[in-house]
């Protein structure tokens, strides 16, 4: 593999880290099956296209459609998944239905073409990697991945709500009875998530651009992550985006025909050994 498809690859798997890392806090760690994942990206794509294109700011695309999918985020929690919880089949068709609605509303908003997010003069061109050539923009997404993984590992490892995170998905009911409304803290991490999604969406809207069969195949992409790396692991979310991303770029390069089963083989074969995921545990 060549310096640029290794960079292809890496810059790949950041933008994959930044949406799957908000699945996993919403299904790993909460244990709710949101199949609508994928749909939240591509909204929050179209919300930051539409408000980078209107108002010529890359930034407050990000912004907008962070804040947009949360406010999605809230109500799909508040107003539908909260009737189902403790039920997986009921969340995933609940979520499924969720998905195709927002794909049908996509389409009526922005119809069926695709779209490019526009991104600042600062991050076009490129810079010169060890005498290769390589975007600006790329290099702009591997390290967001990189810094949002800083982030997100000191939240939950370091701070008191990441603590309370974790104490409340292992016993609910004692963190309650401390007088602490574990419930709140649950939406905070479902909103966070969500909002993930939306700053993905964007990213990836810059140079993967926006269709209507992206949130699809954004959804997979995630499923194999959070399966490979381990339910509600971080670090398995790390090392799965560099499995998959690399994985991917290998696969398109070398098999392109057998692209998907480059990934997915070595996915099987992983949970033939290892069924929780690389840093999964029961629970």
């Amino acid at each position: 593999m060549s310096l640029f498809q290794l960079l292809n690859g890496l810059t790949f798997a950041a933008l994959l880290f930044v949406v799957a890392s908000g699945f996993t806090l919403i299904f790993g760690l909460l244990r709710i099956v949101n199949l609508a994942h994928g749909a939240l990206y591509l909204f929050g794509g179209y919300v930051g296209f539409t408000i980078a294109t209107k108002l010529g700011s890359f930034t407050l695309g990000i912004m907008g459609a962070m804040a947009a999918v949360a406010v999605m985020g809230f109500a799909l929690n508040e107003g539908l998944l909260r009737f189902v919880r403790g039920f997986e089949l009921r969340q995933v068709l609940l979520s499924l239905g969720v998905a195709f609605v927002l794909n049908d509303m996509s389409l009526v908003i922005w119809g069926g073409d695709s779209f490019t997010v526009p991104i600042p003069e600062e991050l076009m061109g490129g810079f010169r990697v060890f005498g290769t050539f390589y975007p600006k923009y790329r290099l702009f997404v591997l390290l967001m991945g990189i810094l949002i993984f800083i982030g997100l590992w000191v939240l939950i490892n370091k701070t008191r709500l990441g603590a309370l995170i974790r104490a409340g998905v292992d016993d609910a009911e004692m963190v309650e009875a401390a007088g602490i409304n574990i419930q709140r803290v649950f939406l905070m991490t479902f909103l966070l998530g969500s909002a993930l999604a939306g700053m993905g969406g964007v990213m990836g809207g810059a140079f993967l651009s926006l269709y209507p069969s992206a949130d699809s195949e954004i959804l997979v992409f995630s499923l194999a992550i959070v399966i490979i790396g381990g339910r509600g692991s971080l670090i398995g979310v790390g090392v799965g985006s560099l499995m998959v991303g690399l994985l991917n770029t290998l696969g398109q390069v070398m098999f392109p025909e057998l692209a998907y089963f480059v990934i997915f083989g070595p996915m099987a074969a992983i949970l033939a050994f290892r069924p929780m995921g690389l840093f999964g545990k029961a629970v």
